[in-house]
């Protein structure tokens, strides 16, 4: 088990930025009711956390001998700890907005001028947790577009879903996600710590295969807007 996942994992359940609750699942924003909580701001708060993810960002650059130029944050949450790799790493660091701004000079991209491209510099993407991965992959098709050559998205954690790989997927040019915390070592991590039982960590590696529909399966529809 990868030193750097295992501690995340074991420091996101502590400080409760990672919650699981099969039996009371948490509602998310899309109305589904999922049996894991996911808020990678709260490590933030705590500078040997921030150290922790850095390092397993750097970790994934030397192991897969990524050759950075650039480093990417995407807004907000990515932001920050893009800022961290890029001070560690000494390089460029811009930030990837949902969209262009209505108004002004219409930047996406901030950091660069309006005017002008990344002229196909090797650009590192970095988010903080990708789930069902669309605006992960919409923020590597923008440092595209914007003439970066982004072919690699690293993020803190992922849960893995098959729709965040069809979404990388249906890219034009293949981009490899790396994430520094997985979720099958989070549930190992939880089994180990007693934060679950065995019995609830299957329930949780059952959500994973059929995540859209395991709330209503177990009792919790999803709530209409």
């Amino acid at each position: 088990m990868n030193n750097f996942a295992l501690k995340l994992a074991e420091a996101g359940l502590k400080i409760k930025a990672m919650k699981l609750n099969p039996e009371k699942p948490f509602q998310w924003a899309s109305g589904y009711f999922m049996p894991i909580y996911n808020d990678n701001r709260m490590f933030l708060f705590y500078p040997e956390y921030r150290k922790l993810i850095i390092d397993g960002f750097l970790d994934i650059i030397k192991t897969e001998d990524i050759k950075a130029e650039v480093i990417a944050g995407t807004s907000t949450a990515g932001i920050p700890h893009g800022v961290s790799l890029a001070n560690k790493l000494d390089l460029p660091f811009i930030y990837i907005r949902e969209k262009p701004k209505p108004h002004g000079l219409k930047n996406q991209i901030e950091g660069i001028d309006a005017d002008s491209d990344l002229a196909g510099k090797k650009t590192v993407v970095i988010e903080d947790l990708i789930s069902t991965g669309g605006s992960s992959a919409k923020a590597i098709q923008a440092v595209r577009n914007a003439n970066g050559a982004a072919d690699y998205c690293l993020s803190i954690f992922s849960y893995g879903l098959l729709n965040a790989v069809n979404e990388f997927n249906n890219l034009s040019k293949p981009c490899k996600v790396i994430p520094v915390l997985t979720y099958d070592i989070l549930i190992e991590a939880a089994v180990k710590t007693k934060y679950v039982t065995k019995k609830q960590a299957q329930i949780l590696r059952e959500w994973r295969l059929d995540p859209f529909e395991w709330g209503a399966k177990a009792g919790f529809p999803k709530v209409l807007k």
